[in-house]
């Protein structure tokens, strides 16, 4: 089996939803700009926050993406997940 680097997994993950029409959308950066509420980006759904919360709409229903973020702990802190669940993945 050929050894694949993080970039080429990544590469793989978002060309696999584009085929299924997901619209490619870049990662934000780890410090949100207008949103007070968050010090850092904590999680690959805060880019849509405002769509989610219907303050803004977006030109396409389904997205795929890549998002850089800062996992350190807190209050909802679930890192001793991840690897042990189908849910929970992290690249480092």
């Amino acid at each position: 089996m050929k050894t694949m680097t993080g970039n080429q997994i990544r590469e793989m993950f978002l060309q696999f939803f584009e085929s299924k029409d997901h619209r490619r959308v870049r990662s934000s950066s780890l410090v949100p700009h207008g949103d007070s509420t968050l010090l850092f980006t904590n999680a690959g759904m805060n880019q849509f926050k405002d769509v989610f919360l219907a303050w803004k709409s977006a030109t396409y229903s389904r997205a795929t993406t890549a998002q850089k973020c800062v996992r350190a702990g807190g209050k909802h802190n679930d890192l001793e997940n991840v690897g042990f669940t189908k849910r929970h993945h992290t690249f480092f």
